[in-house]
């Protein structure tokens, strides 16, 4: 994620009337980020989102497990790895442990839940999708298509979030 437009006032980052947001505009009340703020911050989340469910998927068939399973673990690591994301960009900033933990969650708990919620309803209900095999042009073409639409849905949450100093707005603050 591209931190470098960020200022450096030492004001804080507050998203209260009078504070300015990332790039510099001022942050007054009904105001709210930009798209493309929301987007990379999707796309943040959705890069650590696929990488564990890919694996999940991967995993999980190489062990023979059902589709339950699977994807119990597929979500389970797409949370593992879309936390670790941001867990590392916080840490580099300096933030110890403890406290990357806390940015970490609050940054994309909401995020990753709704991305994996209607990725994972769409791979649900696309016809024969849970049974394809990894092989099967069927299994990424669903997994793919939810991906997409997962981003549609969850930026314009992002976006809303982060112009009220919520999601990912925590993370700018530490960098």
């Amino acid at each position: 994620m591209d931190h470098t437009s960020h200022h450096r006032t030492g004001t804080g980052h507050g998203h209260h009337p009078g504070h300015h947001d990332h790039a510099g505009r001022h942050q007054g009340a009904g105001s709210g980020a930009s798209w493309s703020t929301a987007a990379r911050a999707t796309l943040h989340c959705l890069a650590g989102c696929a990488v564990g469910e890919i694996l999940g998927m991967v995993v999980g068939t190489a062990l023979l497990w059902g589709n339950v399973r699977t994807m119990a673990l597929a979500i389970a690591l797409a949370f593992l790895f879309g936390y670790s994301f941001t867990l590392f960009a916080v840490r580099r900033s300096g933030l110890g442990l403890k406290a990357a933990v806390k940015v970490a969650l609050a940054a994309d708990t909401v995020s990753i839940a709704v991305m994996e919620a209607v990725d994972n309803g769409i791979i649900a209900l696309v016809p024969g999708a849970m049974d394809a095999h990894l092989s099967d042009g069927l299994f990424w073409g669903a997994l793919l298509g939810g991906f997409a639409v997962a981003f549609v849905v969850t930026t314009p949450l992002n976006k809303w979030m982060i112009g009220r100093g919520k999601g990912h707005a925590v993370v700018h603050a530490h960098h």
